[in-house]
C-alpha cells in the first residue's frame, strides 16, 4: 500500500524466503503517533508558488517528514541494489537516452507512423493541441456513448490537463482505480509523487480519509483492512462504469501499440471492464520499434521501486471484440519545449520518480509543497515551461547536488537544467526583488577578490562573537530551518598563504 505507511524505522530481520526486491525488501514503516497531515502549497491565482512556505509546514509535522524521508530513501536504496546487480546498467541508460533522443528529434515521423499503424489495428486516433482540447475530445466521446461514469488508472497527463475537475463540472463521475490515486481523490488532493501518489500520508491519515468518505473505522489503520475496504467500496463502481481511461508508459510507432505498466492491474480493469476504452498519451511517449521496449522495461521499475519489473506490463494493440478503443495524442506545450535548446531533453523523462526519491529537498518537503502537477527535480525543469511566472521560485528549491542526474535512467542532465532555468528566470526578470538585490550584491562581492576576502574575514569574526538573535532573524534566510556553519579558524586563503610551497604565488 504505497504512500500510506508510517514512520517507524526499526528494521525486522529478513525472513526465510523473503523477496529481496520491491515491497519484500522494504523497511517496515509504522507510526504510533497521530499527527495532522500538512496540506500543500497555497495556490493564489497566477502568483508565484511559495514552495519554501509549504515545505516549512511539512517539516513542522515531524512524523510526516520522517516517514516521507525514510520511505523515499528506502526506494532509492532498493534502486541502487538493482543497479549494482546488472553489469550493463550504464549501457542500458546510455541506450535508453539515445533511443529517446532519436525519437524526439524525429518525432513527427514516428507519430505519423504510430497513427497509421494504430488506425490499421482498428484504433481511433485523435490529436489534442492543449489541455482544453484533450478534455473536450474525451467529453464528446463520452456523451456520444451515453457515459455517466468513467473509471481511470493513474495518469499524470490527465492531472496536467485538470481532467477530473473538468469531468465533474460536466456531470460525469470519474473513479480512480489506482489505490494511491483513489486515496488522493477521496481526500480532494493532487498526487504528490508520479509513482506513489499518497506517499506523504501516514496510515492514520488514510484511516481518517476512508472513515470520512467510505464509512470505515477511524481507529483501524491496518493496511489490509483499509485496502480491502477500499476494494469493496470501489469494485461495484468499476463494474458499473461505461468507459475506462488509461495513460501509457510507452507508444511503439512500428506496431501502432501502446504499453501500460502497473503493479495493481488497475489499468487492465480500466481498459477491459467497460466497452469503451480511451488512452490519453503525451506525444513524447513514442519510441521507434518494439525491440526498443525491453530497454525501458528493464529500467523503469528498477529505477522507480527497486523491483525487476512491474507486476503488469500490458500491451494494447486494438479494441476488444465488440468494443471501441480511442487514443488521444496530446501536445500541451511539448512541441514548444522541444524547441528549447537547453531544456528539450526533459522530454526524455519516463516518469519513474527516481529523481524525487533521491532528492533531499523533495524527501523533506513533500511533493505537494511544489504546487504543481510535477514535483521534485523533474518538476523544476518541466513546470516553468507551462507557466514561467507561477513556477518561477521552483528552480531555486534545489541544492544542485547532481544526485537526480546520477539516477535518471535516461540520463537527463537535470541539475544542469535547473541551473539553466535560474539564469533564464533572472534574465527575464522573474526573480523577487529581495532575491534579485541579494544576487546582485553577491555577484559584485564575488567579482572582487580583495573585497570578498575582507567580507569573509569580517563575517567569520562576527559569527564567533555575535549573540544568537543577531544571527538568526528574518534577514538571514539561511538560518530558517538550519544552523549557520561554525566559522573556521582560518580561511583557505590564509592557510594557503601560510603553507604554500616556496616560490609559488598567491592563490587566485
Amino acid at each position: 500500500m504505497s504512500g500510506a505507511q508510517g514512520g517507524d524505522l526499526n528494521r525486522n530481520p529478513p525472513r526465510p524466503g523473503r523477496l529481496d526486491h520491491a515491497e519484500g525488501a522494504s523497511i517496515p514503516l509504522r507510526s504510533h503517533v497521530r499527527e495532522a497531515q500538512p496540506r500543500g502549497a497555497v495556490i493564489n491565482g497566477n502568483h508565484p508558488i511559495d514552495q519554501a512556505e509549504a515545505a516549512e509546514r511539512f517539516i513542522a509535522a515531524p512524523e510526516h517528514e520522517r516517514m516521507h524521508d525514510a520511505r523515499l530513501w528506502d526506494l532509492r536504496q532498493k534502486r541502487d541494489r538493482q543497479m549494482h546487480g546488472i553489469v550493463e546498467w550504464e549501457d542500458l541508460r546510455r541506450l535508453a537516452s539515445e533511443i529517446k533522443e532519436h525519437a524526439l528529434t524525429h518525432l513527427d515521423h514516428y507519430l505519423e507512423q504510430f497513427e497509421a499503424n494504430a488506425r490499421a489495428n482498428g484504433i481511433h486516433v485523435h490529436w489534442a493541441q492543449d489541455a482544453d482540447e484533450h478534455n473536450a475530445i474525451i467529453l464528446s466521446l463520452l456523451r456520444d456513448h451515453g457515459v455517466r461514469r468513467l473509471i481511470k488508472s493513474k495518469s499524470m497527463l490527465t492531472e496536467e490537463c485538470g481532467f477530473r475537475d473538468f469531468m465533474a463540472e460536466s456531470g460525469i463521475e470519474v473513479v480512480e482505480t489506482d489505490l494511491g490515486e483513489r486515496i488522493q481523490q477521496l481526500d480532494d488532493e493532487a498526487p504528490s509523487h508520479v509513482v506513489v501518489p499518497a506517499v506523504h500520508k501516514l496510515r492514520s491519515d488514510v484511516a481518517e480519509v476512508f472513515a470520512r468518505t467510505l464509512g470505515t473505522d477511524p481507529d483501524d489503520d491496518d493496511v489490509h483492512y483499509l485496502t480491502e475496504q477500499q476494494r469493496e467500496k470501489t469494485r461495484p463502481l468499476i463494474l458499473d462504469a461505461q468507459a475506462g481511461l488509461t495513460g501509457a508508459n510507452f507508444v511503439v510507432a512500428e506496431t501502432g501499440t501502446f504499453v501500460v505498466c502497473t503493479n495493481e492491474g488497475n489499468a487492465d480493469l480500466s481498459a477491459n471492464t467497460p466497452p469503451l476504452q480511451i488512452a490519453s498519451i503525451g506525444i513524447e511517449k513514442v519510441i521507434p520499434r518494439l525491440e526498443d521496449l525491453p530497454v525501458f522495461v528493464r529500467l523503469l521499475s528498477r529505477s522507480a521501486l527497486g523491483s525487476p519489473i512491474t507486476q503488469y506490463t500490458s500491451h494494447f494493440r486494438g479494441p476488444r471484440r465488440g468494443g471501441e478503443l480511442h487514443v488521444v495524442l496530446v501536445d500541451n506545450g511539448r512541441s514548444e519545449r522541444l524547441g528549447m535548446e537547453q531544456f528539450w531533453t526533459s522530454l526524455k523523462c519516463i516518469r519513474c520518480g527516481a529523481c524525487m526519491n533521491t532528492c533531499p529537498v523533495f524527501r523533506r518537503s513533500g511533493g505537494l509543497s511544489y504546487g504543481a502537477t510535477y514535483a521534485g527535480p523533474i518538476g523544476l525543469i518541466i513546470d516553468p515551461t507551462f507557466n514561467r511566472h507561477r513556477y518561477s521560485s521552483l528552480p531555486f528549491s534545489s541544492t544542485l547536488n547532481g544526485s537526480c542526474t546520477n539516477v535518471c535512467p535516461v540520463r537527463i542532465n537535470i541539475h544542469e537544467q535547473i541551473a539553466g532555468w535560474r539564469k533564464v528566470l533572472a534574465e527575464t526578470h522573474e526573480l523577487p526583488l529581495m532575491k534579485k538585490a541579494m544576487m546582485r550584491e553577491a555577484g559584485h562581492l564575488l567579482s572582487h577578490p580583495a573585497l570578498y576576502r575582507a567580507a569573509i574575514a569580517t563575517a567569520d569574526s562576527a559569527l564567533k562573537h555575535l549573540p544568537r538573535f543577531m544571527v538568526y532573524n528574518r534577514l538571514n534566510t539561511w538560518g530558517h530551518g538550519r544552523e549557520v556553519p561554525t566559522p573556521p579558524r582560518q580561511t583557505f586563503h590564509e592557510w594557503y598563504a601560510k603553507n604554500r610551497p616556496t616560490g609559488q604565488g598567491e592563490p587566485t
